[in-house]
């Protein structure tokens, strides 16, 4: 009988799990819940499965062991699970606070897929595990030095020293969207005023779009948004962006600038060798990137006089956090 290494430590097997195993990674983000199943050593899905995320925080926990068990029954080789949470996720799996999955307090996420599914469990922070995956099989292979951002409907990152993704003391490293950028900024997810994530993530890509709606601006935008200034979205700005509107353009020189002072903040603080920007607003117009590049060097202290760190787009996108969650599964199922 296999016995694996508790979450807070003990009995160890250093054993690799048999030929033919697989593991369930599962990202559970503001939107939606997405999981796969790979063998944790290539990236490529043998399954997946992708749901909204409920809006009622006591909803959260059934949606993740429902979706975990509807890849058991579909997979009879499965030996471990792993997930991805955004917030404050300890080392012991434990979910402590999350301003985008709202309400969900002091959530034993390992322990209660341990207890269903008598499986080893692991759970960690989603931006923790997109770094995971983009350091071992994508953009930031072969850097010890790198910051992944990952972009979505907040900011979740991973910092890489030293060939590790840093974890911190409590497991609570990571959380670059909640780094104060502007004390008299909007309001974040989070409950506090002038977050980077309030400004450079989906949320912020809106708050900028409507406060540019209240300058006077941006007509085609407000159009796509029925006529409501309070219902504007991100995806509002990419239709116009796709009509080669030019307020949709202004919007996201603006919104570009306010993700290039957090990257400088976070270069200047960790001389990385490679930045990688995940998740969809990476991609959201041609060239997106190579704006942002340019004003990094202008935002970061002594940007004409260090080298230049490149801005990559992700190579694993919208998976990285379910694979991550896959690889730190198989960590665990042999390491803990």
């Amino acid at each position: 009988m296999k016995v694996w290494r508790s979450r807070i430590g003990g009995s160890d097997t250093r054993t690799a799990p048999v030929p033919g195993s697989s593991f369930v990674g599962v990202d559970v983000g503001g939107t939606k819940i997405l999981a796969v199943v790979t063998d944790g050593i290539v990236a490529e899905a043998q399954d997946r499965e992708l749901r909204a995320t409920p809006k009622d925080p006591n909803e959260l926990a059934p949606a993740i062991v429902e979706v975990v068990e509807t890849l058991l029954t579909r997979n009879d080789a499965i030996v471990g699970i792993g997930v991805g949470v955004p917030g404050l996720v300890d080392n012991a799996g434990v979910l402590h606070y999350g301003p985008n999955v709202a309400g969900v307090l002091g959530l034993d996420i390992a322990g209660r897929l341990t207890e269903v599914f008598s499986l080893p469990a692991v759970a960690e922070n989603d931006g923790y595990l997109a770094a995971l995956t983009e350091h071992r099989l994508g953009a930031a292979r072969g850097h010890d030095h790198a910051i992944v951002v990952t972009q979505g409907t907040g900011i979740g990152g991973g910092l890489i020293v030293n060939g590790q993704v840093l974890r911190g003391a409590n497991g609570f490293a990571g959380e670059p969207g909640h780094m104060l950028i502007n004390r008299f900024g909007h309001r974040c997810a989070c409950g506090r005023t002038g977050c980077w994530e309030s400004v450079a993530s989906g949320a912020g890509l809106a708050n900028i779009a409507r406060e540019y709606v209240a300058e006077g601006h941006g007509g085609k935008i407000l159009d796509h948004a029925g006529g409501d200034p309070a219902s504007i979205r991100g995806e509002h700005v990419s239709a116009a962006l796709a009509e080669n509107d030019p307020d949709a353009t202004e919007v996201l020189q603006r919104f570009s600038w306010w993700i290039a002072q957090g990257i400088g903040s976070l270069i200047a603080l960790l001389d990385p060798s490679i930045v990688v920007l995940g998740g969809g607003l990476s991609a959201i117009s041609d060239g997106f990137i190579d704006t942002v590049s340019t004003q990094v060097t202008e935002a970061v202290v002594g940007g004409p006089y260090r080298p230049v760190v490149p801005i990559v787009p992700a190579e694993f996108g919208n998976d990285a956090g379910a694979v991550g969650a896959v690889l730190r599964a198989r960590d665990f199922f042999i390491n803990g």
